[in-house]
């Protein structure tokens, strides 16, 4: 009688997954890529990011000599900037420290800043043929169903790990059996709705015996997010905005966004301070452009975009607000700037709009994030 993990393998090597760009390789750096873009990210999301990342950053020793700065533009619009973050720190620190190798135990890899168990475990398996399960969302589901465990949050998670490391003791081929759990989880056992006729381990599934799939994973009570609101200032003069470096802590941190104001008084107490309450010879006009919202995971952001309309010879000047610098957001340079997503849309939209020619300035929202 075949086991958990060899029903698993075998309906992987027949039904599972093996055209992603990085599958079939035991390279270290590639399977670490793949496993922190995938955190919190859809597989075809990832695909063009990871793809785009490598041909800038092929290995670990291009990354860890790059700077932050320069990573950052091929992480825009992933979210969870931190990743991008931790991800170049780590590669400094394997280049640095372990001489471009990555370590090959999980205890060791786990030490890395942004590695926690389950891409340690992970890498592991795909490149040292070690005997480490993994445990994302979809190995979680596929386990709460097949098992019955109920519960949520770090309540289940060493019981989930507990059943991971049992099952794969007395096993070969580690990596093809995790690789068939994300497969599972991602193709038949999924989110909204499990195809349990597809499914190679249902004679013995706890929730298609219990008619449970939609019961399971256990669903954490959802929060009411709270709700925040922010003013960005859109400074543009002939196909130009004005750009700022974010903090490293916080929301989109590291990356460029627009000059920001928590209230409508603030905005205006700012353009007076700095010579934009009223046409003048750097000032043409000030329109506040429709408000949008952007949802965070712990809250709501409310947008009000204002646009300020440059003079053209503004654009000579020196940079006349504080911590600011001109960008060009032709349609041709926004996908160049580390920009966090909805800064990118709204600029995009603007850009397609503008119009502006020798004779006339029109306004351009800010670009990517």
């Amino acid at each position: 009688m075949p086991s958990f993990v060899q029903k698993i393998q075998a309906w992987q090597q027949q039904s599972g997954r093996h055209n992603l760009p990085w599958q079939g390789t035991k390279d270290p750096y590639r399977v670490w890529l793949s496993e922190i873009m995938l955190q919190q990210t859809q597989v075809t999301t990832v695909i063009d990011y990871y793809q785009r990342f490598l041909q800038r950053f092929p290995t670990i020793a291009d990354l860890a000599m790059a700077s932050q700065e320069e990573v950052m533009p091929y992480w825009a619009g992933l979210g969870y900037y931190a990743r991008a973050r931790n991800l170049h720190h780590c590669a400094v620190t394997i280049w640095q420290d372990y001489q471009g190798e990555f370590p090959h135990s999980p205890d060791e890899l786990i030490k890395l800043k942004g590695i926690g168990q389950s891409t340690a475990n992970s890498i592991a398996a795909f490149c040292f043929d070690a005997k480490t399960p993994i445990m994302d969302g979809n190995v979680k589901r596929v386990f709460s169903r097949y098992y019955g465990i109920t519960g949520y949050g770090s309540a289940i998670d060493k019981q989930l790990w507990e059943q991971a490391y049992k099952n794969v003791i007395n096993e070969t081929n580690i990596g093809q059996y995790n690789q068939g759990l994300m497969d599972l989880g991602s193709l038949i056992c999924t989110r909204t709705q499990a195809k349990c006729s597809q499914c190679p381990v249902q004679k013995d599934c706890f929730a298609a015996k219990h008619n449970m799939q939609n019961s399971l994973p256990t669903k954490k009570p959802k929060k009411t997010l709270p709700t925040k609101e922010t003013y960005l200032l859109i400074f543009k003069a002939h196909h130009h905005v004005l750009l700022q470096q974010r903090p490293q802590q916080g929301i989109w941190g590291g990356l460029l966004s627009l000059p920001e104001q928590e209230s409508l008084s603030a905005v205006n107490s700012y353009l007076s301070k700095h010579g934009f309450g009223q046409t003048t010879e750097k000032h043409s006009s000030t329109q506040l452009l429709a408000s949008f919202e952007h949802v965070f995971s712990h809250y709501r952001l409310i947008i009000h975009p204002v646009m300020i309309t440059a003079q053209r010879n503004t654009l000579q000047d020196s940079i006349f607000i504080e911590d600011t610098q001109w960008y060009d957001i032709h349609p041709e340079n926004l996908d160049k700037l580390a920009l966090p997503r909805p800064i990118h849309n709204l600029l995009s939209g603007l850009s397609l709009l503008d119009t502006d020619s020798t004779t006339s300035t029109q306004m351009c929202l800010p670009t990517k994030s």
